[in-house]
């Protein structure tokens, strides 16, 4: 399958000496990255985020395995250097980052996963499906501010222009051709630091339970926090104590 070019946003000074990328998740794009990318920048990183194939301004594909999106990602390197100090990926955009960092040592010197979309069984992957149907179809800014009346207004904006923008395509297959939807094996063999921010378990996260117990057990690189009161999407649900919970660890 073609290796597609992925357009780009930046927060900062590209000159800055530590780069960090962030990867959205299913039905998003570079710009709902806003609050972790600008508090990057303004602590002095050189933040960029990328719209994944089929979302945003992104190239259009015929297949939407999450190894499709890795192949993406790994053809995507800071300015000046082959290697991202940090890669911070959302659920599929996790799942996503971990496949290139497996793929390709020299990446990334690190991984921040929120709530990643690691494995997924039928039932979740049958909800993940008619979210995305739901938000690409139907859901305007009335309806997702009344779903998250805590989210910030411009993330409210942007969610619902991300849905718009994607493709229902390209949502669809990213979840009917992930059959079976793992990348258990690949995480579990990551040999660089990953730190791992969980959504509440009360709230559905998707990385939780026994399967969290056994990953940062099978893997002695990974580390795990949780935001509490955090649904799936921690950045937008508790972005401060996100944004904290990510510059605490790459710092």
């Amino acid at each position: 399958m073609a290796t597609l070019t992925l357009p780009r946003l930046h927060w900062g000074d590209e000159q800055s000496p530590r780069k960090a990328l962030m990867v959205h998740g299913l039905g998003s794009s570079a710009a709902t990255c806003w609050q972790v990318t600008e508090a990057l920048a303004n602590a002095s990183w050189s933040a960029t985020a990328v719209d994944l194939r089929g979302h945003g301004m992104a190239p259009r594909g015929s297949s939407y395995r999450i190894d499709d999106f890795a192949r993406d990602l790994v053809a995507v390197s800071p300015q000046g250097s082959p290697t991202w100090d940090v890669v911070i990926g959302h659920s599929i955009g996790a799942a996503s980052a971990v496949l290139a960092a497996h793929a390709l040592a020299s990446w990334t010197k690190s991984l921040v996963l929120l709530d990643p979309a690691l494995e997924l069984g039928e039932a979740t992957k049958n909800q993940v499906l008619e979210n995305q149907r739901q938000g690409h179809l139907h859901q305007g800014v009335d309806e997702i501010r009344s779903l998250n009346p805590h989210w910030h207004p411009l993330d409210v904006e942007l969610k619902v222009q991300a849905h718009r923008q994607a493709s229902l395509f390209a949502l669809e297959r990213a979840v009917f051709d992930n059959d079976p939807w793992r990348v258990t094996e690949e995480a579990t063999a990551l040999a660089i630091p990953t730190h791992v921010i969980g959504a509440d378990p009360r709230q559905g996260s998707m990385f939780c339970h026994d399967y969290a117990a056994s990953m940062v057990q099978a893997n002695a690189q990974m580390t795990y926090e949780i935001i509490e009161g955090a649904g799936h999407s921690v950045h937008r649900d508790k972005p401060q104590e996100t944004i904290d919970a990510i510059l605490r660890w790459v710092g």
